[in-house]
């Protein structure tokens, strides 16, 4: 990679966030795992696929766009520009989010 060597602090805190991106796919990964085997009773069963699919999206998302992220800020460490902004939290957040409201809800009409 061109440019000069950052501070390893920097360099470390970088590499740290993307174990932590890599991490957290793999939370998504068993959420939307046991999702899917969620009792009939507690929803129906297309909104137990729906949830499911949407962490394993999330999920998969998340560990396909946490190496080129750390790539970027990388780069831009090196080359000592403004880091890039992140866009992977937002949609990660707002969508287990979204998650957790809908669950919340049909959990509420349940009883």
């Amino acid at each position: 990679m061109e440019g000069n060597e950052p501070d390893p602090r920097f360099t470390l805190a970088n590499e740290r966030t993307f174990l932590t991106w890599i991490s957290t796919s793999l939370a998504l990964s068993a959420g939307g795992i046991a999702m899917a085997v969620v009792p009939a009773t507690v929803f129906v069963p297309w909104v137990r696929t729906l949830l499911a699919v949407v962490l394993v999206l999330l999920a998969a998302v998340a560990a396909a766009t946490a190496y080129p992220r750390w790539r970027h800020i990388q780069r831009a460490l090196r080359r000592d520009e403004p880091l890039p902004p992140p866009a992977l939290a937002p949609m990660v957040g707002y969508g287990v989010a979204g998650v957790a409201v809908l669950a919340l809800v049909l959990i509420l009409l349940s009883k």
